[in-house]
């Protein structure tokens, strides 16, 4: 062969591989894209997929069930707000992070934000960036405030804004070519109701709007509430912003679907604590911590899985995310990747969420812990009988003016609200008998062994996270120790306002 015969070959054996290593590159697939849709307040019943019998009253919740996997038992890491969305983006519990009221997080503590950011990550926040401080830590490059969501004067309630605003962000991270996050923080159901008196009070001009509003014999009142007039009317009003809530979830997929994202998308909807009424929000019952958790990750979750084996937590979220997207875990993290469980796969070691709660808006210490299983629950309440009355915003409408009006006339009633003001030491249910933990069997005898189960592994829990309160644990039969430790509570929490 002479030199004219060989560059032709060669020129085509070139351009072969040039076309072999174009088409390996045309086939690598793109960066895994992340949402994660929160509601505010949500209870984790609330949901049609999750047993709530109003009719449709969340029928995009539901398809995003069906398309995906569904957790039956999965726990917020503490039963508020901004507390709450930090530990999920930090993967750690609030007292290892240093935001465990409406706090920043310590400077020193890694965000899952960050880890994107510097993977060429776009990051994406809708409404609540007020709860997640401070703000250079969160590396948001894109945000909507919750003025700009605002319909009328009612923040974060309207379903079209959320259409809008999730649209020009994808749009955005098509423009810039990158991989996205976005977060998409639904208001509702947060108080005020839809159609409330509450309501009225806070936006009494341009109210959000209502496109259906659900009547009082629509629904159930909890179990762990007195079935009231009063109380039933404002269940009512709740799960007409359970519907809105729904609706803008709706509307936040119709916009992940349309831009042509979806197939490459992990969908993550999560509520970040339970109904703010006494019993649920901003406590550590099962109501206040338990969370609907679905998840759609088109052609590697399966749809229509339910996992109704393992526990998994707030905590966990970040470590999920960084193992889904191919990242270096990041050190120091409380919470594991569950990665494993959305490829069909089983994990040992999660059969118990440990959360916490802290304290509230008007600066008052109500310290907290509790490890929660499937089937059993215990609690420790370190202010029992050492503070002012339990109050916060599960306690400013109707429901818990109607118990304490009606408590002055029926004892059991009075019962219920007494305890929930002012509590006791501990508490310990059996969500199989009683699901919605009326009976605490703390001094029973036939329950000892699970309780002091449920102690030790709490026990364990806070010397491995180094939590403040462990010592106290240790001696929560000895009354200055508890009386010790509230003082402390007061002198730190002062120290981080300032």
């Amino acid at each position: 062969m002479n030199i004219s015969q060989l560059r032709p070959a060669l020129l085509a054996t070139l351009l072969l591989a040039l076309f072999v290593v174009q088409l390996g590159a045309n086939n690598t697939p793109p960066p895994l894209n992340i949402l994660l849709i929160t509601a505010d307040d949500l209870n984790y019943d609330s949901i049609g997929s999750y047993g709530c019998k109003v009719p449709n009253i969340t029928p995009n919740l539901d398809r995003l069930a069906k398309a995906g996997m569904k957790f039956n038992h999965a726990h917020v890491n503490i039963a508020v707000c901004q507390p709450s969305r930090q530990s999920i983006m930090t993967g750690r519990y609030p007292h290892r992070n240093g935001a465990e009221g409406f706090d920043p997080i310590d400077d020193a503590v890694p965000t899952l934000q960050e880890k994107l950011r510097e993977a060429g990550y776009l990051n994406g926040i809708l409404g609540k960036e007020i709860h997640l401080k401070p703000k250079h830590r969160y590396c948001w490059d894109h945000y909507i405030t919750q003025g700009q969501l605002a319909s009328g004067a009612g923040i974060g309630r309207s379903p079209e804004r959320y259409h809008h605003y999730t649209e020009s962000f994808l749009k955005l991270a098509k423009d810039q070519k990158k991989p996205f996050f976005l977060m998409a923080n639904i208001h509702d159901p947060h108080r005020p109701f839809a159609g409330s008196t509450q309501e009225l009070r806070s936006w009494s001009k341009d109210l959000p709007k209502v496109t259906r509003t659900i009547k009082g014999d629509e629904v159930s009142v909890p179990k762990f509430l007195a079935d009231l007039p009063a109380v039933r009317k404002e269940i009512a009003e709740y799960y007409t912003s359970v519907y809105r809530c729904d609706e803008s979830i709706g509307a936040v997929l119709k916009a992940l679907e349309e831009s042509g994202y979806s197939n490459n998308t992990l969908v993550m909807f999560i509520s970040d604590n339970g109904l703010a009424v006494p019993f649920a929000k901003a406590n550590c019952y099962l109501n206040s911590t338990k969370t609907p958790w679905i998840v759609s990750w088109p052609e590697k979750v399966k749809p229509g899985t339910i996992d109704n084996d393992h526990l998994i937590s707030g905590i966990d979220y970040m470590p999920t995310i960084l193992e889904a997207t191919g990242l270096n875990p990041v050190q120091g993290m409380d919470g594991q990747s569950f990665l494993p469980l959305l490829l069909g796969k089983r994990q040992a070691g999660r059969d118990l969420a440990f959360t916490e709660f802290h304290k509230t808006f008007a600066r008052r210490c109500f310290p907290m812990r509790a490890v929660q299983g499937k089937r059993y629950g215990y609690i420790i309440n370190f202010w029992a009988g050492r503070t002012v009355p339990m109050r916060m915003d599960s306690t400013s409408g109707l429901t818990f003016n109607a118990m304490q009006e009606a408590g002055k006339t029926d004892p059991g009633i009075a019962s219920r609200v007494a305890l929930f003001e002012h509590r006791v030491l501990e508490e310990f249910f059996d969500f199989k008998e009683d699901p919605n933990g009326l009976k605490n069997l703390i001094t029973v005898p036939g329950y000892q062994t699970e309780i002091q189960k449920m102690r030790d592994a709490l026990r364990e829990r806070m010397k491995k996270t180094s939590d403040p309160a462990l010592e106290t644990f240790e001696n929560r039969n000895d009354p200055k120790a508890l009386d010790k430790f509230m003082e402390e509570q007061k002198v730190r929490a002062a120290k981080r306002r300032k």
